[in-house]
């Protein structure tokens, strides 16, 4: 067996080792039990009411244990003097195994004919609450589960004092899907990494003159698929391989990969159907009588690198994101490229654009709420260090190198090596 594929052999059994020492239920007790009552009360919170169905559920389902609810299921947490409390009024049919996870303090079966939320309001009826969480949301949609029919359902439930109480879980899901644990970030890492030692392996595959970008984006889904792993993003747009002008998120098309193109590769992948990851790599095609780049595009990558360390330098707790999407630009415009429309980048996790912190706001970008949010130890990020510029043909092309950090105490770690240099592909005559 050649060295590259008992490397990628290593590499994937550690994923594998990874993942399975680390069942999602156990992952998931954690979170509730560690992360969620210091979420509740930072968000001043005093309960929090999830309602699940099947089919179309709650997108936080997953994360609180009903995501096996037949007819609709209700989960309580909530803050009392003495203790964290979490129920579910869950369908008999699913009581059964849902006891069995000890996820919750207390399962009650719900009989068939009967209303967990009818249940639920029952509850929450009796308890001193000045706040009730519930999933609706305008700037979040993974705190916006709530029908609206379930919004009546309960406020007609509770009555007009206890639904008066009821607001937004925007500000408790963003403290708690925000933070990862290790054991998480850990997981992370390993996928990371295989996502970008795929993305060299893929730029081993270029004959220029012959491949094109859609093929190198086939190579990776069958990586994907040798490993049991899913997209990290709309399938028609992962692997979003690019060897021509910037086409923002986009599949990769038949374009054939020439001498002198930048090929982008914008790749994550999902590992466990929970965790994801989000990785750029950059290569040049060198023409015939290059043994380098030349020096516009060396300028080029150096100058995007250098704004992505600028990015991960300024990334440490209670640094805001606009703050380090300020870093970034200042080595942008210092360095001449013209302006990009993305932000220097954004959290990542559960999902590619995860909840936390966006890095963007800065020097006219597009301001979004959370870029006034501060970093917080435990938050993983994607960013990029961007230069772009126009191409002889008028289009323009972008740099973006992305990488993915986790914040600690001390500041940013990267969860796998940054790319430090152009991948440069050979064409015919020094092959």
């Amino acid at each position: 067996m050649c060295k590259s594929k008992i490397s990628l052999s290593i590499a994937l059994l550690a994923l594998s080792l990874n993942v399975s020492a680390s069942s999602w239920n156990e992952i998931r007790k954690q979170r509730i039990s560690q992360l969620l009552p210091k979420a509740m009360a930072s968000a001043n919170v005093d309960a929090w009411i999830s309602i699940c169905r099947e089919n179309n559920n709650d997108p936080l389902a997953e994360h609180i244990g009903c995501e096996n609810a037949g007819a609709p299921a209700a989960v309580i947490f909530y803050r009392s003097k003495s203790k964290f409390n979490s129920i579910v009024f869950s369908p008999v049919g699913e009581a059964t195994a849902l006891k069995e996870m000890e996820l919750h303090d207390k399962v009650v079966p719900v009989p068939r004919g009967s209303s967990a939320v009818a249940m639920a309001a029952e509850l929450l009826n009796s308890l001193d609450l000045k706040t009730i969480a519930i999933n609706s949301s305008v700037n979040n949609a993974q705190a916006d589960g709530l029908s609206y029919s379930q919004y009546l359902t309960l406020s007609e439930l509770l009555g007009a004092t206890k639904a008066n109480a009821l607001v937004s879980s925007e500000e408790l899901v963003y403290q708690w899907l925000s933070i990862k644990l290790p054991t998480e970030i850990s997981i992370m890492a390993e996928a990371a990494r295989i996502t970008a030692q795929w993305q060299e392996e893929a730029y081993r595959q270029v004959i220029p003159g012959k491949t094109t970008d859609a093929e190198l984006a086939a190579f990776l889904k069958s990586k994907m698929k040798q490993l049991g792993v899913t997209d990290a993003w709309a399938p028609d747009q992962n692997p979003n391989v690019n060897s021509g002008s910037d086409r923002g998120h986009s599949h990769a098309t038949d374009k054939v990969i020439m001498p002198g193109d930048i090929i982008q590769i914008d790749f994550g992948i999902k590992v466990e159907d929970r965790w994801v990851t989000d990785i750029q790599r950059f290569a040049y095609v060198l023409k015939p009588d290059e043994l380098e780049p030349p020096d516009n595009i060396a300028h080029y990558w150096n100058s995007a690198k250098a704004g992505s360390r600028a990015a991960f330098a300024a990334m440490k707790p209670g640094a805001r994101g606009v703050d380090v999407d300020e870093a970034q630009r200042k080595v942008m415009e210092s360095q001449g490229s013209l302006p990009v429309m993305w932000s220097t980048g954004h959290p990542v996790g559960y999902v590619a654009h995860d909840t936390g912190p966006n890095l963007g706001g800065s020097r006219g970008a597009t301001v979004r709420p959370a870029s006034k949010r501060k970093l917080q130890s435990g938050m993983v990020f994607a960013f990029d260090g961007f230069y772009s510029w126009t191409l002889p043909s008028g289009g323009v092309k972008t740099i973006s190198v992305e990488e993915m950090v986790e914040i600690t105490e001390d500041g940013a770690k990267f969860l796998t090596s940054p790319q430090e240099e152009l991948i440069l592909i050979r064409s015919k005559k020094y092959e």
